[in-house]
């Protein structure tokens, strides 16, 4: 063996590495002309590597900027004058040579031979066209109601936002009004969830067409919509565009084989009168449409200051909600989370009702708000947490096999300091393993403040139990705060379910959500499944459990044993 083989071995196999790389690689002479181009750069250039050799830089690799196209100076160009490495700036893209674009990253850095002189200089460059895209889709969805395709409520504070503010400048004004169906829920009763959601893309479009380019139409939540009328001169054009929105939310949705009518209730406030920022301004408007609810649906009502009624039945609420804490009101039901994988069931979720003795049972979308801004919010979740966890205690000591039991968190019990304490002091007290309790943080509380929820959620990960993000898609997370936190599970949005039956490419959202959460290495539960079409593209998809009505609805604790006996813990054959 002659002393130069080692040698020509290791220039071989450094060849053969740079042409098996996925990324384009070019190298260049002291004079910029075309040295080596391997497959990669060949496929994202449409330069063949034979063809390209000795030719200038700048004529195989095309550089352009991507706002404006001109061409910019070859970063190979400017490392050889420069005898420096650099990289492309953000916007990048290439001109291939059959004219197509594509948008790049590169690392281009000078060669030097054994005696240290410049002898070239070689590019690095993959094509991130698609993850550009992804990150513009992620921009949209984080904007946007996915069901809808409006904006979302963080648009519109902000659009509230420069409207105030122009306003101020100007001395001009605007309306915000809060629109809320009339007798949605007995539709989306009756014909089911996948007819009301296309409801509510037929009520978003027709809102589109009645307003203007300039005004803003957005899904506040359910069926409810915020419109921001931005310009008007006086509460005459606020009432002309309200009875426009009336009168045609009025015409049959033929949806389904159904001829669906649906009128609306809508609450009307104006600046600066009625206040000077989004929240007051829409909780001015949201007060005036109860008024419109209340003098018989299907009209507007403008906000006005002497509106008490509404305000007396909020106090009265407000001493009921006191009241039902003391003597015991409420009530927790449980629904059942099934793994796709086997069809056994794996969980619960406890939910919170209130047995109120005049009204019934009443829902948690209620008087959760009201319980929010009277202080109520904390006890009444540390009770829900005590109760569920001694309840799943219960069911361990009863035979009935379940791994977890979920509990939602509300962003003022998260945010107190002493919260993790309570955690633990809990289940001490109950007796269950901190693995089997499963705590669902919504988007929203965890983005408020970073820092403060990381270290929140790694105290609570300290202890052993299980961490949960609920409604995972809904429009604050980013892909780099998750990865920040110690989570177990994303819990998929209702809405991206919902999409899976929907007509169109609508899955394809359910799609990227779902990858999102795979990609991250997390289990993936889906709330809101209702038919098995949905079952089969969720466990296709690599999702891991299931929640919503084709397994169960919610049950009382002793209702929720009988089911899971009858069902012997199989939910899926």
């Amino acid at each position: 063996m002659s002393g130069q083989e080692p040698a020509v071995n290791q220039s071989s196999r450094a060849e053969i590495t740079l042409k098996s790389i996925g990324d384009g690689v070019v190298s260049v002479d002291a004079m910029g002309r075309i040295e080596f181009m391997n497959e990669a750069a060949s496929k994202l250039t449409g330069w063949g590597a034979a063809e390209a050799l000795g030719r200038p830089a700048a004529e195989v690799i095309c550089l352009r900027c991507k706002t404006t196209l001109e061409p910019l100076v070859n970063p190979l160009e400017i490392v050889l004058q420069r005898n420096a490495p650099m990289r492309l700036p953000v916007g990048t893209v290439l001109l291939r040579r059959d004219g197509k674009q594509s948008a790049i990253e590169d690392s281009t850095a000078p060669i030097h031979d054994h005696n240290g002189m410049l002898s070239g200089a070689v590019m690095l460059f993959h094509d991130v066209t698609s993850s550009q895209q992804l990150v513009l889709q992620m921009a949209h969805l984080a904007s946007h109601d996915v069901l809808t395709d409006l904006p979302n409520r963080a648009m519109l504070d902000d659009r509230i936002r420069q409207a105030v503010a122009a306003g101020e400048r100007n001395n001009g004004a605007f309306a915000v009004l809060y629109l809320d169906l009339d007798r949605f829920k007995r539709i989306n009763d009756s014909l089911g969830h996948a007819v009301g959601d296309l409801l509510l893309c037929s009520v978003a479009d027709r809102l589109r067409a009645c307003v203007r380019n300039s005004d803003t139409v957005c899904r506040q939540g359910g069926d409810e919509f915020l419109v921001l009328l931005a310009d008007q001169q006086s509460q005459h054009h606020a009432a002309a565009a309200a009875e426009k929105i009336l009168a045609e939310l009025g015409r049959p949705h033929e949806i389904g084989g159904h001829a669906l009518l649906v009128s609306a209730s809508i609450g009307i406030s104006v600046f600066p009168d009625d206040g000077h920022d989004a929240a007051t301004l829409i909780k001015n408007a949201d007060t005036a449409m109860y008024r419109a609810k209340a003098g018989g649906r299907c009209n507007a009502q403008f906000y006005k200051h002497d509106m008490n009624l509404l305000a007396v039945e909020r106090q009265q609420m407000e001493a009921d909600l006191r009241h039902a804490l003391e003597q015991g009101q409420f009530v927790l039901y449980y629904q059942v989370k099934v793994e796709l994988a086997s069809g056994r069931a794996s969980g619960a979720e406890a939910l919170l009702r209130w047995e109120h003795p005049q009204h019934g049972t009443v829902g948690p979308e209620r008087f959760l708000p009201v319980a929010e801004d009277v202080g109520l919010i904390v006890p009444l979740g540390r009770w829900v947490l005590k109760e569920a966890c001694a309840q799943a205690r219960r069911w361990q000591n009863e035979g009935v096999a379940l791994e977890t039991m979920a509990v939602n968190v509300s962003a003022q019990e998260f945010r107190r300091p002493d919260f993790a304490d309570c955690v633990r002091e809990v289940l001490r007290q109950t007796g269950l393993a901190p693995g089997c309790l499963e705590l669902e943080i919504s988007e929203s509380s965890l983005m408020r403040d970073v820092e403060a929820s990381n270290a929140m959620l790694s105290s609570l990960k300290d202890i052993g139990v299980r961490l949960a993000v609920d409604d995972f898609g809904t429009g604050y997370s980013s892909l780099s705060c998750l990865t920040r936190f110690p989570l177990d599970a994303l819990k998929i949005d209702r809405s991206f379910v919902s999409a899976i039956g929907a007509p169109g490419d609508a899955r394809v959202i359910a799609s990227v959500a779902l990858a999102m959460g795979n990609a991250l290495g997390y289990r993936i539960i889906a709330q809101g499944v209702e038919a098995q079409v949905q079952v089969d593209f969720l466990k296709a998809r690599g999702c891991t459990e299931g929640q919503g009505f084709f397994f169960g609805g919610p049950l009382t604790a002793a209702e929720f044993s009988r089911r899971m006996a009858a069902k012997a813990g199989a939910y899926l054959r």
